[in-house]
């Protein structure tokens, strides 16, 4: 079917897939989906919330903390209208257009969580460096620009991504591994050549991924070197602590992302279950964990929410 449409000149209709030989469970899989759904979308709209409504949270940690919490919002709201069609609908079918454009804002919106952990690193770094001059140095007005610049390489970064895709035929197999659609599994259906889409991707995965996570590295060997310096071992460990939400924030991150690209470049006879198995961790794994980590690691957020949402008890 799809086959013919596409040799017809009209679109391809694309099939999505929930997880790979287990389309039979799908209604038990729903209920584990939308538990985590709504833990993500609930957790990162009240640190949103919190942090915009008390005005002691108006400080340059919570505010990268924040962009992060968006960033992750619009992941999540971006895979979710076709998971559920998939898993609770059984509604497998999207049509091109739709399908490059969820594939745009989940890899924009991935590539935000990047970029924004990394600011949250030299946030780190910053204050841990020159703690006197820490408000000095990022400003309102200089993390406003930040957020912007991060928002900004994203879009401009990903908008070839469906152009490039939208040049290719598509008359192989129309079936995508995953209930939504990404890059490395779409430039796998076209019958052309799909070097040029591989060598851009690539390209995005280094300058985004690659030099984002190099950043890290580099702020917290400084952050190592500085701590390190510090006479007392109460202040070290002091320091230290300030880092802990964001170090787990970045292992929660870059782990399955990680796993997920060797899987795709090394694992091609790898079983279809682990490629989508990989994706779903990948892409909701972050989203639920990071609010309940920060909450829990950082006392500033948990007040916060106690005094938004149970305002007789704090």
């Amino acid at each position: 079917m799809a086959y013919a449409r596409n040799q017809s000149g009209a679109s391809p209709t694309f099939l999505l897939t929930g997880i790979p030989g287990w389309e039979c469970r799908s209604a038990w899989l729903s209920i584990p989906f939308c538990f985590l759904y709504a833990v993500a979308l609930l957790g990162n709209s009240a640190v949103v919330l919190v942090v915009v409504k008390d005005q002691s949270l108006h400080k340059p940690m919570y505010l990268f903390l924040s962009m992060l919490a968006a960033s992750e919002l619009g992941v999540s709201l971006s895979t979710l209208p076709t998971v559920l069609n998939v898993f609770l609908f059984y509604s497998r079918e999207i049509q091109m257009g739709a399908c490059f454009a969820q594939m745009f804002f989940i890899h924009c919106f991935s590539i935000m969580d990047s970029g924004v952990l990394w600011a949250m690193a030299l946030d780190r770094f910053v204050a841990i460096y020159n703690p006197l001059q820490y408000g000095a140095i990022l400003t309102g007005s200089r993390i406003t620009k930040i957020g912007l610049g991060i928002a900004a390489k994203s879009v401009v970064l990903l908008l070839p991504l469906p152009v490039l895709l939208s040049r290719l035929p598509f008359c192989k197999s129309t079936v995508l591994a995953h209930p939504y659609c990404l890059h490395p599994n779409l430039i796998r259906l076209p019958c052309a050549d799909t070097r040029v889409n591989s060598l851009y991707g690539l390209f995005v995965l280094i300058c985004t991924f690659g030099l984002d996570s190099l950043f890290i590295i580099v702020s917290y060997t400084m952050i190592i070197k500085t701590v390190l310096s510090i006479a007392s071992k109460e202040g070290r460990l002091k320091a230290l602590n300030t880092c802990v939400s964001h170090i787990c924030a970045v292992v929660v991150y870059y782990t399955p992302m990680i796993g997920l690209s060797m899987v795709y470049r090394f694992g091609k006879h790898a079983s279809p279950v682990w490629h989508s198995l990989m994706a779903n961790v990948f892409l909701l794994v972050p989203p639920v964990l990071n609010p309940i980590i920060y909450s829990i690691k950082t006392k500033e957020i948990f007040k916060a929410f106690g005094r938004l949402f149970f305002p007789k008890k704090f």
